[in-house]
């Protein structure tokens, strides 16, 4: 097993589980409890907020110029937070919700699937379909940051 596919697999294994506990609809009861408690709530947000704020980082690296030299780390970085991706989504919430949040569940754990088939993972080096993937994946995490601050703002706003 390659090492750079190793993030990939464990991200793929710990989605399909996420999956697996939502359709078996397999609980543990003392998480669920603690998912419908306001703070624990609040305090699961942020840190999925938190996480989403970090992935950005690696965007950043990349852009400006005096962080260039940090981008492979934040790389590596970047790809093992997404691959943990399924674990923090399920520590925040078991389900996918309704509505909107339905849309952004649905958003996210799409763009982790497609983190998880990079380029390193398909083999391929052709510029169209780099750039095709690439716009894709930053596409559905413009609109993920978006639904987030929109999530953020009705639960403060009606609480």
């Amino acid at each position: 097993m390659k090492n750079k596919n190793l993030t990939s697999i464990i991200g793929l294994l710990l989605l399909v589980l996420f999956f697996l506990q939502f359709f078996l609809k397999l609980e543990w009861t003392w998480l669920k409890l603690l998912q419908h408690e306001e703070m624990y709530k609040r305090w699961s947000g942020l840190f999925l907020a938190l996480f989403i704020t970090f992935q950005w980082v690696l965007t950043l690296s990349r852009v400006i110029k005096m962080l260039r030299k940090h981008s492979i780390k934040m790389t590596l970085m970047h790809k093992w937070a997404g691959a943990l991706s399924p674990v923090f989504f399920y520590v925040h919430s078991m389900g996918m919700g309704y509505g909107y949040l339905a849309l952004l569940a649905y958003l996210f754990f799409a763009n982790a699937l497609i983190g998880y088939v990079n380029l390193d993972v398909i083999k391929n080096n052709s510029e169209v379909l780099f750039k095709g993937w690439m716009i894709s994946h930053v596409a559905f995490s413009i609109i993920i940051t978006i639904l987030m601050f929109f999530h953020i703002t009705m639960v403060f706003y009606y609480k």
